[in-house]
This record gives structure tokens, sequence and C-alpha cells, in this order.
């Protein structure tokens, strides 16, 4: 990630993009920390409470219906409270939520901090993303809205560190409460951020959001992205009908499927059920927990690579090449599980297949997909747009942890990961037909196409009506 070091004040401007993106994207590491601190807590919560497997799908998928319900209000309330003003509440359920899993005395009331959690994990996958599009130049804006991604997965991996730390003692509500101090550190630190220019030229407060532009634009720049900013707006009726409009169905097609096939592909079953997967080739509970750390690991290393290459190489060819990968180490997973010559080593093969999975999807459909849903939909609508694309997600994701161990039970371990890998080949075909190129361009530019009905993909990796990172 580069910013323009040759214009005066570029060394301010610098320090202010760095401090912005990594305040927000604390956003997301608590959004990955409170995703996958259940993995490992819940082989010990399973054993200091009696539950049904019903109870128990419950537990590990309760932040998900919380998810749907946060992701359902928040692209509203992003549109109308503002983006850091919903990221400062979403701190505060954060905090409210990990408190309640931490003290517990019942399993109804873990549930019920579960959905707490949930409902800030909804929030947080809108309002991430949403911030860090609005408030970065256009040249940057992939590498930055990925770091909403990046802080993702050192969320979850911070979690399957906190997870292996108090593994030996089965102390799972130390592992639950923790989330509470990421929470404090983002609440303190968005207190003196900024608010989105675009959210600000909406609502009439033009000489602010100039204001916050020049923290990272020329002059020249400013006035350009104020006019571009002003002409979209008042083009524009606002609304949630909008979303059904038929000018804006290519970018629905795009969120919606993408938000869909990101959870269909299994990653999230990795995420929450791979303590309980290695365990079953005979890792034992704390071993089993260490391996998902070196998982968590590839998933962060490889979301770094992400950030450096799409500004650089475009959102399609990373979705191709994750995909096609994803494809390939999914079949193999289900091998590991299906050949009798693998008996001795499926834990190894499980493993390295396992982390494999992990990296493609880093690379590809994990950060692709929060920055096109961030840069694909009108202003006006914008929030309420990544609202509803989230409900899906969460929607989907929910559907498939609670299928999980259903289809493990009724067609194998090898038959469900090879219906993973299918959808995944689904997915490659979708993004070849339907996903834009958007690398380089301003949302008024990709927003100007999407009215011109020139939204979407083409083989060449482009879209109609691309222009280059100068314009």
């Amino acid at each position: 990630m580069t910013v323009d070091t040759d214009a005066p004040g570029a060394d301010s401007r610098n320090r202010f993009v760095y401090v912005t993106a990594a305040l927000a994207a604390l956003n997301g590491l608590l959004f990955g920390f409170d995703t996958g601190i259940i993995s490992g807590a819940f082989l010990y919560i399973r054993d200091a409470f009696t539950m049904t497997p019903l109870v128990e799908g419950i537990v590990v998928s309760g932040a998900l219906a919380g998810a749907a319900l946060g992701a359902a209000l928040g692209g509203y309330l992003a549109d109308r409270w503002g983006r850091r003003r919903l990221i400062l509440v979403s701190a505060v359920v954060f905090f409210v939520g990990s408190l309640v899993m931490a003290i517990a005395p019942t399993v109804e009331v873990l549930v019920v901090g579960r959905l707490i959690d949930g409902v800030a994990i909804g929030f947080a996958s809108i309002v991430g993303p949403l911030y860090l599009s609005e408030i970065a130049p256009p040249k940057i804006r992939g590498s930055l809205v990925s770091l909403n991604q990046l802080a993702v997965t050192v969320g979850i991996l911070s979690s399957y560190f906190v997870n292996y730390a108090f593994a030996d003692g089965g102390q799972w509500r130390w592992m639950l409460g923790t989330g509470m101090v990421p929470a404090v550190i983002l609440a303190a630190g968005m207190v003196f951020m900024p608010e989105s220019p675009r959210w600000l030229v909406e609502h009439d407060r033009e000489s602010k959001a100039r204001d916050v532009l020049s923290r990272t634009r020329t002059d020249d720049q400013i006035r350009a992205e104020l006019a571009e900013i002003n002409e979209t707006i008042e083009a524009e009726d606002g609304g949630l009908l909008d979303l059904l409009e038929p000018w804006m169905r290519p970018a629905l097609v795009v969120g919606v499927g993408l938000a869909v096939l990101q959870q269909v592909t299994g990653i999230n079953t990795v995420i929450y059920y791979a303590p309980t997967i290695l365990e079953s080739t005979g890792f034992e509970s704390s071993a089993s927990i260490l391996a998902t750390v070196g998982i968590g690991v590839v998933n962060v290393v490889m979301t770094v690579v992400a950030v450096v290459l799409i500004d650089r190489r475009g959102r399609r060819p990373l979705l191709s090449v994750g995909l096609v990968g994803m494809t390939l180490t999914l079949v193999a997973l289900g091998a590991a599980f299906y050949l009798p010559g693998f008996s001795g080593f499926v834990g190894t093969v499980a493993t390295g297949s396992l982390m494999l999975y992990v990296a493609f999807f880093a690379v590809g459909l994990g950060p692709v997909f929060w920055l096109l849903i961030s840069e694909i939909y009108p202003l006006k609508v914008r929030g309420t747009a990544m609202g509803v694309v989230t409900v899906f997600n969460w929607v989907a994701n929910l559907a498939v942890s609670l299928a999980f161990p259903v289809m493990v039970a009724e067609i194998t371990t090898a038959g469900t990961f090879w219906v993973f890998a299918a959808l995944s080949a689904v997915a490659l075909a979708f993004t070849y037909r339907f996903v834009p190129e958007t690398k380089g361009r301003s949302l008024e530019a990709i927003e100007s196409d999407l009215r011109e009905n020139m939204l979407g993909g083409s083989p060449d990796g482009s879209s109609a009506g691309t222009v280059s990172d100068d314009d």
C-alpha cells in the first residue's frame, strides 16, 4: 500500500491515512476475534453445561443470528447516524456481549451473550469496510478496505492464541471475556476520528467534509471529489426501493451472489469447527487448538498478500485464483477423509489441506467480497445496500454452520467437503460472468457505470467504461 509522498503536506496526510485505517480496522479485529473465539472455547463449554446437540448448535451459531440482525439494522443506522458513530456503538455492544458471556451462570445467559455479541459483529461487518471505502483515496482504496479483512484474520488468529493460552485450565470464561479489551481500545480511538466525508456531504455538512478530505487529498483532488459527490447526490432519490430498480440489479446480483457463495463454500465451518474437525482425526483438545493457530497464521499472511496485490492486480484476478485453489484443496481435503490409505496420516493431510484452503480464501473471496460491496452501490443507499447484502451473508453463514454437523452425519466428512468444492466451482463461474473490475476507480465513476448499465464482468478481467488510476 502506497500513498503520494511527493505532494506538499504528504507526510501529514499519510499519517492520517494510516492512523484512520488502523483504528477503523480494529473494528475488523473485534469482528474476527469474536467470530473465532468460540472454536476453542466450545471444547470446554460443552463440559461446563449439560446440552443437547441442538443447544450446542445454538451456542455456536447464536452469534450468527445476532449478526444477521445487526447487519439488517446496521445499514440503516450507518446511513442515519453516520459511519463513525456506528463504529462507536458497535464497540460498546462488543464489550457488553463479551462481559455477559464471561459471567454467564447458565447456558441460556451464554446464548444471550452470544446474540448480543453477534449484533456487534453484524454492525462491524458493514461499517468497517464502508467507512474505509469512503475516506480512502481511490488509488489505495482497495488496500485500505482490505486492511479491514486483514484485521479480521488477525482477530481470528488472536482468538486462537487466547484459546491456547487458557486451554490447559479449560478457562473458557477468560477466553470469551478477553474481547472486552479491544472493544475499549476501539471506542477510545474512534472518539478522535472524523466522519466519512461522503456522509457529511449528503447531510449538508460540506465544509466539514472538506476539512476531512484535506487530511488525505490535495486541493485539486478535494474540488474534483466534492463535485463528483454532489453530482451523484443530486442524481439520486435514495431509499430501499432503489435496490429493486432495473439499473441497480447488476450490483444487487453481484453483492447477494458473492455474499452467499462466500459462505456456502465452507470457510466458516473451518473457523468454527477446525478444532473439532482436527480432534476427530486423533488430535488431543489442546493440540487441535494449537493446530488451528497454524491455520490462523496462514490466514493472516495470505491476507497481507491480498492487501499488497488488490490495487495492483485487481479484484477479479484475485477472486479467480483464490476460487480455483479453494476448489482443488477442498477436493484434496475430502480425499484425505475418504481414502483408507490415509488413515494413519489423516490429521497431517487434513491440516495441510485446511491451511491451503484458507490461504486461497484469504487471497481472494475473503477480502474481495467485502471490498466490492463497499464500492459498487450508490452513495445514498450504500449503507442500506451493504446491510441487505450482509444479511444474506450472515444468514448463509448460519445455515451452513447449522447444516455442517448434519451433512457430516448424512454424507460423511469427505462428501461434505466435496459439496463445498462443487460450490467453489460455481463461485468461479459466477465471478467470470458477473463480477466487475473496480481497481483504481472513484466510487462516483463506478456508480456512473452502474447507471449507464455498464457494470459487469468481462472475460479479459475488465469492466466496461473502466478508467485509469490517474483519472
